[in-house]
């Protein structure tokens, strides 16, 4: 949704292969669907992401590298605010895991 939405569309028009990472597949999905109608663009698929979880962020970088054969853009947009005091299984803060840690990680792993 939003601007992680937005900027998926503009990808997908410009013909480029675009990976939503989405925490729920049912909205994710929706997302590809619409995406797909709206630019004609096949090539747009959905990986299941949270970047509150490393074990997640690690599992979909390490299905990343393994699947794709490039990566041009990473775009990071995931962000949570305004969630009460939580601590994630791998004790962690949560909105901070989301927001920073996550993200971090994730770019890291991905540079290969």
């Amino acid at each position: 949704a939003g601007i992680g939405k937005c900027v998926a569309m503009d990808l997908a028009r410009r013909n480029a292969r675009t990976i939503l990472a989405c925490r729920s597949r049912e909205r994710g999905q929706a997302a590809v669907e619409e995406i797909q109608a709206a630019t004609g663009n096949p090539a747009v698929v959905l990986r299941l992401l949270d970047t509150g979880s490393l074990a997640s962020v690690r599992a979909f970088a390490r299905a990343v590298l393994r699947e794709e054969p490039r990566l041009d853009v990473l775009v990071n947009n995931a962000g949570v605010t305004g969630l009460p005091f939580n601590i994630t299984s791998e004790q962690l803060e949560q909105t901070f895991t989301t927001n920073y840690l996550g993200p971090f990680l994730l770019t890291n792993l991905l540079l290969g």
